[in-house]
């Protein structure tokens, strides 16, 4: 009998714990590292709607060093780039000098309040180490969600109330670099 009560008293914290999950659930990157100058396909991960509400949108702010931003398309959502002048042209792929910089990007369509989806990106990153933050804004059937949250210095990424996604570029080791090598081929 004692054990039965046991159980139904952890099943019933379980299930309160998982109620619980969606308002700490962030957007995040699903490889949270990377390697300083390389190529990235990153794929922000969306896994609850607003507050029981779809999501309709999702907005991912580019950082500043990030010279080359490319979105992955999805099925039956709609994409928007939009682009900021560089403080000076660069050399870009291929030799073309850029003038200007993938600012921002969108996918509109339409992810169920209790379902997930990743949205890509491929990216080269800037050569410096380091967090990159990822200002992302979610806007629902009711409402919006802003992950836009930068921590000061010192203050740890889950301490804000809506942390930006984060990419943390650090270089990697020997025993990391051949692994990395080894994947990307």
């Amino acid at each position: 009998m004692t054990k039965s009560k046991l159980t139904a008293a952890g099943l019933s914290a379980l299930a309160l714990a998982a109620s619980a999950l969606p308002a700490a659930a962030h957007i995040v990157l699903a490889e949270p590292t990377a390697k300083p100058g390389s190529y990235y396909a990153g794929f922000f991960r969306v896994s609850h709607g607003c507050d029981g509400s779809p999501t309709t949108t999702l907005r991912i702010e580019i950082p500043a060093g990030i010279v080359m931003a490319r979105p992955q398309p999805k099925p039956g959502w709609t994409l928007k780039v939009e682009k900021a002048p560089l403080p000076k042209p660069v050399p870009g792929e291929g030799g073309a000098m850029l003038t200007e910089r993938v600012a921002a990007i969108s996918w509109s369509g339409r992810l169920g309040a209790e379902e997930f989806d990743q949205f890509g990106m491929m990216l080269k990153l800037p050569a410096g180490s380091g967090p990159l933050y990822f200002p992302a804004v979610q806007t629902c059937e009711k409402g919006q969600q802003r992950w836009t949250d930068i921590p000061a210095a010192g203050q740890a990424w889950h301490d804000v109330p809506r942390p930006a996604p984060v990419l943390t570029l650090q270089p990697a080791d020997g025993m990391d670099a051949m692994a990395g090598m080894h994947h990307e081929h």
